[in-house]
């Protein structure tokens, strides 16, 4: 059966902001505390999804998070109504509420990991969001996120959904950017390749030693367990510690894959010529295995980083040729704009490249790849997905009416002891939720 790829990409939220909570992401430490421009973030966003769309590329739309989490203050002690528990909180811990605010939910790279019913014993497509526990504010996201996947994945004859992992550091989950799968085609059986930063149980592999490792060897495990997959279509591979502590906080920050083709930076994997090996043996398909790798003399390491390069998106086109969808950045960056220009031209599937403003994304440490979630479906599927969620051009004239109607056009801290921010974000959910007919997903809709 004919099968296609949907990008679901992130709406940015209307509480976007650059809070810097992201302790091993430098974009977003090197950013915190300036003006944020929800609204310039959110019509960044659309214009990159009305861009895959005219390509020919199915495009979904991923909601945003409701912000503040009021519920989450009430659990830490702060009491009365919510414009009461918003200038307490603002009063005694400024960074708990920035915290509180955060619109990270628009990386959707890192709301769950998806394998494709080809993949799975059951036949089913199998959805397990990410439960994000090494970061405070983004621990919040994980009940909010299954619920919205299963307001867009509901029909059981084809999905099956799973409660995330453990909130406990041992089961660190975050989801598709550390996860690759590798495949002739959509419809085909794929490698799934599980990218992690670090075991919980086994000390003696190696760990980073000034950022944390985000993903653990057993929580992806877990993952492939739950969804039944076979032994053939799994692979699980180390990041290498070194890039770890030079900010490659994601292995989608160091390596991106489409169909038959891997595109990695030369420091990717610990022990990389041997990984890449294992790669190529498990490799399931007919068509020729493409595994760029990008040196470090013509990209270093803190370019990678700066531009994020590796966090493009890598998209086939009608053709079967591929794209890479880049951000401006590395259209600036000298050194990887020349990569870039050497890679089109040479002997693999890359052929065009078309570079996007997304600023403030880009700014708050996520990229192309970060705003996406990647699912593979066959035909039924696609049919089965809640229709209010996929994206058409009469989809986004109405999202873009939205965004102008409720985001600011900038936002800074101080904004945050503001009671109507609360209100705003509240109602602009509310009319979302109708648009992309997702019923009561959130907490204060159900209360």
């Amino acid at each position: 059966m004919h099968a296609v790829e949907v990008n679901f990409d992130g709406l940015v939220g209307p509480t976007h902001n650059y809070a810097g909570l992201s302790y091993g992401n430098v974009a977003s430490l090197s950013h915190a505390s300036s003006h944020s421009n929800p609204k310039e973030a959110v019509l960044q966003g659309l214009e990159k999804m009305k861009a895959m769309h005219e390509l020919g590329l199915e495009q979904g739309i991923f909601a945003p998070h409701a912000r503040p989490d009021i519920n989450v203050l009430k659990r830490l002690g702060f009491t009365g109504t919510d414009s009461q528990i918003i200038e307490k909180a603002f009063k005694a811990d400024p960074v708990l509420l920035r915290a509180c605010y955060s619109a990270s939910a628009m990386w959707t790279a890192n709301a769950g990991t998806i394998s494709p019913s080809v993949d799975t014993l059951d036949g089913k497509v199998h959805f397990t969001a990410a439960n994000l526990n090494n970061k405070f504010h983004r621990s919040l996201e994980p009940v909010t996120t299954s619920a919205l996947l299963k307001a867009m994945f509901n029909d059981e004859r084809y999905f099956s959904h799973h409660t995330h992992l453990p909130d406990q550091g041992f089961f660190g989950d975050e989801g598709a950017a550390n996860h690759n799968r590798l495949c002739d085609s959509h419809a085909d059986t794929g490698l799934e390749i599980f990218v992690y930063g670090a075991s919980s149980f086994n000390s003696a592999l190696p760990k980073p030693v000034k950022f944390p490792a985000r993903q653990s060897l057993e929580a992806s495990q877990a993952i492939a367990r739950l969804h039944q997959l076979k032994p053939e279509n799994q692979l699980f591979i180390q990041q290498n510690s070194d890039v770890i502590d030079q900010g490659v906080f994601h292995n989608d920050v160091i390596a991106v894959a489409n169909g038959n083709v891997l595109l990695c930076h030369e420091q990717a994997f610990l022990n990389q010529a041997e990984t890449l090996k294992q790669i190529k043996q498990a490799y399931l398909g007919n068509k020729p295995l493409h595994i760029i790798e990008v040196p470090t003399n013509k990209v270093s390491i803190t370019d990678a980083v700066g531009s994020y390069l590796f966090n493009s998106q890598l998209i086939t086109l009608s053709d079967n040729s591929m794209m890479l969808v880049a951000p401006k950045e590395c259209e600036r960056n000298q050194a990887v704009h020349d990569y870039i220009q050497e890679m089109i031209v040479a002997n693999n599937p890359v052929q065009q490249v078309r570079f996007f403003d997304l600023r403030q994304s880009m700014q708050n440490g996520g990229g192309p790849a970060c705003l996406r979630l990647r699912v593979a479906l066959n035909t039924d599927e696609l049919a089965a997905v809640n229709p209010g969620v996929r994206f058409s051009e009469e989809k986004y004239n109405q999202l873009v009416s939205w965004a102008n109607k409720h985001y600011r056009d900038s936002l800074s801290s101080d904004d945050f002891a503001d009671p109507l921010l609360l209100t705003e974000s509240y109602q602009a959910l509310d009319e979302l939720t109708s648009l992309l007919n997702l019923g009561s997903v959130y907490p204060f809709q159900q209360e």
